[in-house]
């Protein structure tokens, strides 16, 4: 984990390797296997176990996510590289083999992220309603710049450009490394103004924009997971279960989607490194033109209909 984290691997990505491994460790213990000594059968027993894992938490299903157990896995198959570079063992157990088709695994899985239909999207706003105007400016900013939660709980003060209404989302604060600059709203301006007066009441030096009104640490910066926790709060009272703090990430992009924005200019304004994710999006946008494609189709094969039935008369 030291070598990880001076190859300045995100936070977020150092804590994820830390479950993994502990996860795997734990495994090790219970079932009396030598972590040193375990090969692939070993490690193909720790897969099936996660798969098997019951519901627990906000996890309503059996067995944890195709995601997280292939993250869980990468931390597995650093951990065994490091064995390697110590002189520990010989061969990882995770790696892919050398002969004939390389494979992993685990295949990963792509699912289309879920987006907030309309109605949804309305309950959503009528429960926002009643959060402070912290909370309230949090999520106007996420769905207007497609925010991954690390990069919203990240921004600084220093970050606006009221001038010209516009966020820089900085290098070291997103998943990709990827800084951006991106245009908000005129209602994301306002409820920025009105904000900027209450945060004074916290702390009125420059810094994390986002502040804790707590008893316990009042004026520190925001955590990823009390914001996690408001968001959580909003599904539960407007009944839309599958809110996430992600989102309303997708929720945006979908939207320029639907306006016609090319997948080149999503990447950019999402921060993606690789084109094909933002993909997923042109192909969710095109849901809309269904009903379109069908009236379409039907005139079509009216007329073709109306052709046949005069030749064959």
């Amino acid at each position: 984990m030291e070598i990880q984290q001076a190859l300045q691997r995100a936070p977020n990505t150092l804590s994820a390797y830390r479950r993994g491994l502990d996860d795997y460790l734990g495994f090790c213990i219970r079932n009396g296997i030598d972590y040193e000594q375990a090969g692939r059968a070993e490690v193909t027993a720790f897969i099936r176990d996660m798969a098997e894992r019951p519901p627990a938490g906000r996890r309503p299903v059996k067995g944890l996510a195709n995601a997280t157990v292939r993250l869980r896995l990468t931390a597995v198959r650093l951990f065994y590289d490091h064995l390697i570079e110590e002189g520990v063992r010989s061969r990882n157990p995770v790696a892919p083999g050398t002969s004939g088709q390389v494979r992993a695994l685990v295949r990963g899985q792509r699912r289309l992220p879920w987006i907030p239909a309309d109605e949804d999207w309305r309950g959503i706003l009528e429960a926002a309603r009643e959060e402070p105007l912290r909370n309230q400016l949090m999520l106007a900013l996420a769905y207007d710049c497609a925010l991954r939660r690390g990069e919203l709980c990240a921004i600084a003060t220093g970050d606006f450009d009221p001038a010209y209404r516009t966020v820089t989302i900085r290098a070291e604060t997103t998943k990709s490394g990827r800084g951006r600059c991106l245009p908000y709203s005129p209602e994301t301006g306002d409820l920025f103004a009105c904000y900027l007066t209450e945060r004074r009441s916290l702390g009125i030096g420059r810094g994390p924009l986002f502040l804790s009104t707590s008893t316990r640490n009042r004026g520190a910066p925001l955590s990823h997971w009390t914001w996690s926790k408001v968001v959580e709060g909003l599904a539960e009272r407007s009944g839309v279960s599958k809110l996430s703090t992600h989102s309303l990430r997708h929720l945006c992009l979908t939207d320029l989607a639907r306006t016609g924005w090319e997948a080149y200019e999503i990447a950019a304004f999402a921060g993606h490194r690789n084109i094909q994710t933002s993909l997923i999006y042109i192909h969710l946008s095109a849901r809309d033109l269904s009903a379109k494609f069908l009236q379409g189709m039907a005139s079509v094969h009216q007329a073709r209909m109306a052709l046949l039935k005069g030749q064959l008369a």
